[in-house]
């Protein structure tokens, strides 16, 4: 695993009194600026979100992953996807996720809230095959 990640979230498992809750309904608002590259129900330039919570980097089966993030050892949890989202290339060099990340940790917070609710959803992952699972 790449030191800095594990710094990264060794830093954020310490931090375990941080509040997590984001809001889902403002998270679906902000959800397009990801469908550019992601969606729930299929692969596009990004792999799917479906079951995104719980699963490790770089495993959705026929995605084709940098080595980076194949190789960055991340389970995506509330923690993890939050460090990622705030400097993607940072907390991952090599990624081939090129966003700049969003820097307002209520966004990414509100956004996490609506992946892991929708992509826990039978409704948005029923085409992909996942239903919500990792």
């Amino acid at each position: 695993m790449n030191i800095l990640v594990a710094a990264l979230l060794s830093a954020t498992a310490m931090a375990g009194s941080l509040d997590f809750n984001g809001d889902p309904a403002r998270g679906e608002t902000l959800y397009p600026q990801c469908m550019g590259c992601h969606s729930f129900e299929r692969d596009r330039t990004g792999p799917r979100h479906c079951g995104l919570i719980g699963r490790r980097a770089g495993r959705v089966a026929g995605f084709a992953y940098s080595k980076a993030m194949s190789e960055s050892g991340i389970v995506w949890t509330r923690e993890t996807l939050d460090k990622f989202l705030s400097a993607p290339t940072i907390v991952v060099p090599g990624t081939t996720m090129g966003y700049a990340g969003i820097e307002a940790a209520q966004d990414r917070l509100d956004l996490i809230a609506y992946i892991e609710l929708a992509g826990d959803s039978p409704a948005p992952c029923e085409s992909s095959g996942e239903s919500g699972q990792p």
